[in-house]
Parts: C-alpha cells; sequence; structure tokens
C-alpha cells in the first residue's frame, strides 16, 4: 500500500454513465499489474443523463460525491484528483473526399500531404457543421486517412511522386464542446479536479482489445444504458466510431410496459433474469406483489433483443465499409444476457465463437483487494479509465496561443496546426496567400498571369520560432501571426512581350524600329497603361498610312515609294495598313534621289544596314547624325546659360558598321544599346555573347561615349 500513497502512482477514475456512476481506486506497480484498492459504484436516483448527456449537472454531481464520499472512508484519505471519460456515443464520424491540385507536374512534398490532409478535415468540419444544424460547437479529436490517390491511382504513401492532383478519403471523427464542458462541471462541484479525460470506446478497447490484437479487423460492442457503443479497429489504430440509441434501456422499457412496474423494478428484473434466476419477485404499479418466470421475461426480451441485434450488425458492417468484421466482443451490462450473443453472430454472419462477452480473460493483469477474479464486462470501461491515465494520451490538455486558452484532445501526436484550428483559424490562415491571378485576352488569345505567393504565418512556442507542424504539449505557449496574401497579378501594355519588340520597317534601305500600337477593349492607350482583369488588348502589327506618314515627318515635294507602288502621301488613303517589313521609299520628285532618313526623335528606334550597301553611304549617315548631335549640343550650351538643366542627350554611335542614335538619358552604358539596335538575346546562338568598344572588349556596363565603335554579336 505504501507505493500507492502518493497520486504520482495512484489513480482514481470515474466511470459517469447513463444508469450509474463506477468509481475506481488503484495504482500500477513497475511490473505492469493494475491493483485495485477500493471500488463504488451507485445508480442515479433519477433519469439524470439520457443517452449519455448531462441533463441535471446537480443530480450528477450528487451521485459524484457519493461515490467519492464511499472510496475516502474506505481508504482513509482524501481524493481531489480524478480521470474521466467522454461517452463515445455523443461522437460524430465524417467521411470526405479531399481533392488537392498541384497545379503543373511537380513532386509532392510532405508539406502538400500535410496540408491536402489539415484541408480534409476542414471541409468535414463544415460538413458536420452543415448537417447538423442544432448550432451545437464541435471539435475535432482526431482523423486517419483511409486511402490517398495519385490522380485515380490509389497509393499508399504520396510523398516524392510526381502529378498535377492528389487525393485522400479522410475519415474525421468530432465530439460536442458541452458534452465536455458539462462532465467538467460535475467534477468541479464534487471538489475534482480531472488530470485526464479519454473517450470510453477508447477506455474501454485498451482493457478489451490489447494493441497487439489491433492489426486485426475487429468489432467492440459497449452496451450500455442509453446506447450502443461500437468502434472498429484495423491495422493498428481505430478507424471508426459508431452509436446506436437503443441499448440496455430499451429492454428494460419492454419489461416495464408488460409486468406495469416502474423503470427501476424493471431494471431489477432484468439484472435477476441475466443472472440466471429462475423466478423473479417484483411489485407492479397496483402495489401488489408479483413473480414472474425467466422463462416468460426471455419470451419478453426475444424481439428487442433481434432488433438490437439487427441494429447493431447493420452499423458495424456501415462502419466497416460493408465488410464483415473478424470478430466481434461484447462489453458494458447491456450484453450480459448470454442469448445477445448468439442474436449477434446471427445478424452479422459469423460464427457463435467469433462474437464473444468480454470477462475475466480480459483482466488476467487486474487484481482486485480480494483477489476474487473479476468477470463482469460492466467494469471494462471503468478500468480502462484508469489505465489509461499511465499513458497520458488521449485526454485533453491546455495550451495558450495568442493569449487565449486553448483546449485540445491529446491523440498523442499534437502539433501547433491542431491548436490552430480549435482556435477557429484554417489553413488559409496559417499558409501563404496567394494573389489573384489576371486573366485577360492578347490579340485573341487568353492570358493569365499568375499571382504571387504571400508569406507562411509567423510561429512560436515557447519563445522559439518554429513550423506548424511543431509538437506542442501541455501548458505550451503558441504564437501564431496569420500568412500574408501575395501580390495580385499584375502588369503594364509595355511589359508585354508583343509590344516590346516593337515593328519594323525598311525605310531608304534602313531597317527602322516603331513602337507598336496599343488598344484596349477599342481605345488606344499608352504603354504605361495597367492592364485590369478581362481587358481585350490588341498589340497590331501593321501602322495605318496617316500615322506612318505623320511619323516618317515626309518633306513638302517628296512621294512614297511603297513595295515598289507609288504614293502621294498627301492624296493616299490614310487608312491603309502598312505591315511589318514593308519597304518604303521616300524619294524627291524634283531629284529622283533617295533623300536620308528622317526620324521623330522619340518614335525612331534600331536601324541595321541591309546587305549589299555601300560603306560610303553609311559614313554619310553617321555624318548625318553627327552633325545633329553638335547643333543639340549647342542647343544644352544656351540652356546650361540661360539655367535651364538640360534632362537628356543624343548620343550617335556606329554598332556594328550602322548608325544609331542614342536618346532619352543624359549618360549611356552598352547595355542601353539593346533598345535601339536589334539584336536577339531570346535564343543561345553561340557560347557567349561578345561586346567590344572602339577595339577593346568590354561588358555590358561599358560607359559608351559620343562617336564609339561598337561591336555586338554572339560567339
Amino acid at each position: 500500500m505504501d507505493e500507492a500513497k502518493s497520486f504520482d502512482n495512484m489513480v482514481f477514475g470515474l466511470d459517469i454513465g447513463t444508469r450509474s456512476v463506477v468509481g475506481t481506486v488503484g495504482y500500477r506497480k513497475p511490473t505492469g499489474e493494475f491493483i485495485i484498492l477500493a471500488q463504488k459504484s451507485a445508480c442515479h436516483e433519477t433519469r439524470a443523463m439520457l443517452d449519455g448527456q448531462i441533463h441535471d449537472i446537480g443530480k450528477v454531481a450528487d451521485t459524484v460525491c457519493h461515490i467519492k464520499y464511499e472510496l475516502e472512508k474506505e481508504l482513509n484519505m482524501v481524493l481531489d484528483k480524478v480521470c474521466i471519460a467522454a461517452a463515445g456515443r455523443v461522437l460524430k464520424t465524417v467521411k470526405v473526399r479531399m481533392d488537392y491540385d498541384l497545379g503543373d507536374d511537380m513532386a509532392v512534398t510532405e508539406d502538400m500531404v500535410y496540408a491536402m490532409e489539415l484541408m480534409g478535415m476542414e471541409q468535414a468540419h463544415a460538413k458536420l457543421r452543415a448537417e447538423e444544424k442544432d448550432g451545437t460547437e464541435y471539435f475535432c479529436v482526431g482523423y486517419s486517412i483511409v486511402k490517398y490517390y495519385l490522380g485515380n491511382v490509389q497509393l499508399t504513401n504520396l510523398e516524392g511522386h510526381r502529378g498535377s492532383k492528389i487525393s485522400a478519403d479522410v475519415l474525421a471523427t468530432f465530439l460536442p464542446r458541452d458534452v465536455i464542458d458539462g462532465l467538467y462541471s460535475v467534477c468541479d462541484r464534487a471538489g475534482l479536479k480531472v488530470l485526464n479525460l479519454t473517450l470510453e470506446p477508447i477506455a474501454a478497447i485498451n482493457v478489451a482489445i490489447p494493441e497487439k490484437f489491433r492489426l486485426l479487423n475487429l468489432a467492440l460492442v459497449d452496451i450500455g444504458a442509453g446506447t450502443s457503443d461500437i468502434c472498429i479497429t484495423r491495422e493498428g489504430s481505430i478507424t471508426g466510431y459508431g452509436m446506436l440509441p437503443c441499448a440496455g434501456d430499451y429492454l428494460t422499457e419492454s419489461i416495464m410496459y408488460e409486468l406495469l412496474t416502474d423503470f427501476a423494478t424493471a431494471e431489477q428484473v432484468k439484472l435477476d433474469f441475466s443472472e440466471g434466476k429462475d423466478n423473479i419477485p417484483y411489485i407492479d404499479v397496483m402495489g401488489t406483489k408479483q413473480t414472474v418466470e425467466a422463462s416468460k421475461i426471455h419470451e419478453v426480451l426475444s424481439e428487442p433483443f433481434k432488433k438490437l441485434s439487427k441494429l447493431i450488425a447493420d452499423k458495424i458492417l456501415e462502419l466497416n465499409g460493408g465488410e464483415r468484421v473478424g470478430a466481434v466482443f461484447i462489453v458494458g451490462g447491456g450484453g450480459k444476457n448470454p442469448e445477445f450473443s448468439k442474436l449477434l453472430s446471427q445478424a452479422i454472419g459469423l460464427p457463435e465463437q467469433r462474437v464473444a462477452l468480454r470477462g475475466e480473460e480480459v483482466f488476467t493483469r487486474i487484481v482486485t483487494p480480494d483477489n476474487v477474479p473479476i468477470n463482469d464486462p460492466m467494469l471494462v470501461t471503468p478500468i480502462g479509465i484508469c489505465l489509461n491515465y499511465y499513458e497520458q494520451n488521449n485526454n485533453f490538455i491546455i495550451v495558450k496561443m495568442n493569449g487565449v486558452d486553448i483546449k485540445l484532445y491529446d491523440n498523442g501526436k499534437l502539433n501547433v496546426m491542431d491548436a490552430v484550428i480549435s482556435a477557429g483559424l484554417g489553413n488559409a490562415d496559417i499558409f501563404p496567400k496567394k494573389g489573384k491571378d489576371l486573366t485577360f485576352m492578347v490579340n485573341g488569345k487568353e492570358r493569365v498571369i499568375k499571382g504571387r505567393n504571400g508569406e507562411s504565418a509567423f510561429v512560436m512556442v515557447n519563445g522559439e520560432e518554429c513550423g506548424v507542424i511543431t509538437p506542442v504539449k501541455c501548458n505550451d505557449i503558441i504564437i501564431v501571426k496569420e500568412s500574408t496574401a501575395g501580390a495580385d497579378g499584375h502588369i503594364k501594355a509595355g511589359e508585354l512581350e508583343e509590344y516590346k519588340k516593337g515593328i519594323f520597317f525598311i525605310v531608304n534601305g534602313k531597317q527602322v524600329r516603331f513602337e507598336r500600337k496599343i488598344r484596349v477593349n477599342g481605345r488606344e492607350e499608352e504603354r504605361d497603361y495597367e492592364i485590369s482583369e478581362g481587358d481585350n488588348v490588341e498589340i497590331h502589327d501593321y501602322y495605318n498610312a496617316g500615322e506612318l506618314f505623320k511619323k516618317l515627318d515626309i518633306p513638302s515635294g517628296h512621294k512614297v515609294i511603297l513595295n515598289n507602288r507609288s504614293l502621294d502621301p498627301e492624296t493616299a488613303d490614310p487608312y491603309e495598313k502598312i505591315y511589318e517589313n514593308y519597304i518604303i521609299d521616300i524619294v524627291n520628285e524634283t531629284e529622283d534621289s533617295i533623300s536620308g532618313i528622317i526620324m521623330n526623335k522619340n518614335e525612331a528606334g534600331d536601324t541595321q544596314k541591309p546587305d549589299g550597301e555601300a560603306n560610303h553611304e553609311l559614313k554619310d549617315q553617321y555624318n548625318e547624325l553627327v552633325e545633329r548631335t553638335r547643333m543639340l549640343t549647342e542647343e544644352l550650351s544656351k540652356m546650361k546659360k540661360a539655367g535651364e538643366t538640360p534632362i537628356s542627350k543624343d548620343v550617335p554611335v556606329m554598332v556594328n558598321n550602322v548608325p544609331v542614335l542614342l536618346q532619352g538619358k543624359s549618360s549611356y552604358t552598352f547595355v542601353d544599346v539593346l533598345d535601339f539596335y536589334q539584336f536577339n538575346t531570346s535564343a543561345l546562338l553561340g557560347s557567349r555573347i561578345v561586346c567590344k568598344r572602339n577595339g577593346t572588349e568590354a561588358d555590358f556596363f561599358t560607359p559608351v561615349a559620343d562617336g564609339d565603335m561598337l561591336e555586338l554579336f554572339w560567339e
């Protein structure tokens, strides 16, 4: 007894049931045996609990106080801490199919699988809220994955595979918060602090079906007073919970109506019948002493037993995916009648030896005060509650998240994400939020600019930065700053590739670059126009003749030869379309000679020397650019003397023996040449790009000055 004096080793367990309360005090020896020091039970004086739900907290607390007092008196010690269990009959199990689109074909990571599972749990929670419209608040006490899918192919492990979509069948289990709050209130009124709270089916299964047998496909049926609780094991874990609102009270009520007596008397007749008495005395509603034969009670209970057996068999098949389990174990007082096992085996289609009442064989490591063997299946759950204390899992713990206490069901695998979900946050608050995609049309084809990902949530546990899958334990302090949203997809019209490449015409033998025209929703726009959702953008590959002739600034008395067709700029159709690479010659009608290129300063760009042109013509063109620069320099000097600040200057250079005028900046480097000279950098056309300035090797950041001879080519 000395080794039990410390409450660190001794445990007080309470099974608060619909019909009665059972209290057990004991301790576990280092060798594994559980020693029962004392055990008391008492029935509720009224029907203060129905179907596992506490209806009258005060009345239930009175029964608990009575049990506590009797145990304290026998043990001569104060009991102020207790372990309890929530009824499995109030569990809600929801199964959903969760699809997770990855987008492009990519490798599946652990984080992707975890995110999908959590989204499945959220979907199950939403489905439960939609089905249960009475306002009851539920929280998840666990979930399991029934199947994984890559596309439509079933897999056991998704990590490392490549695909565009993964899926999972998620089985999530939920518990009403008011059930837990009711149990805590009862214990608080009885002066007891809850050390551990588990689920009744888990407490029962820990005794009735040891872990070594859970690889088998088995069913445990706990037949109580108000309901029958069912749980299924497979592949080492509990894969399903179920409840039927039909159990021992249904049988008692059948006797009550037949014998015309009160509920308590009918309950005693049922117990006497289960214990094998042949003639059972009772007092009917008239106060008359009566005796009923066991055969009569057997006849009365025949149909209710058959109905209960059929309901339980159907529920087991439903929870097990339509398949029969390998065996069924029965615990609880409602299943003590030997006829019930036989009827259930027939209903489920199993041999009689595969459906059995669990009793003495599961209590081999349980020692009673007087060493009397235990064979009562009603004690499976009370003792399981005590044993669960030593495992310190499957209970409810408190953590503090962002300053608020969060109650969590500890399934042995708790992490930050469990606390986040219990606090009412979801995946969207934790994982990066992606900005909206921008969808629009360019020249009749759909274009999508993807939104960017934001930042993941910032998470700290006990002052250390961590992730959402970091394990948590009781009293941990968690800080979570929600994730941020990424920028929406955006682009300016001038950033479109169709616009950036420009449009080229052959003018007087030179390739001349112009900016392309932009029309959005039928209106002409500038290059800095910010494209909006649904815009219809047109980037033309032509100019109207009137627009182009105006940009070329054709002198009076000149005519245009367009693809060998003579046009008068003043009388030509101004809406005639002139497409890219059309050949345009500007001819002086009096001299019949080719004039120099007259380009609009802000519109003309790259010029390239066609094959076969004489070098002296290029030199003439270059000299024209030099003269133009000289005149601009004089103008800049006048501006400086007048106190005006020049914004930019034009710099003439030769690129691959082609004259090019750099415009729009106050100084230039080699890379600026690409804005005025057409050079292919989008395709790999050699091992490297060579840049030379006045015969010397250079790079794109080398300064460029007036009159420089530049070379640019792929090596």
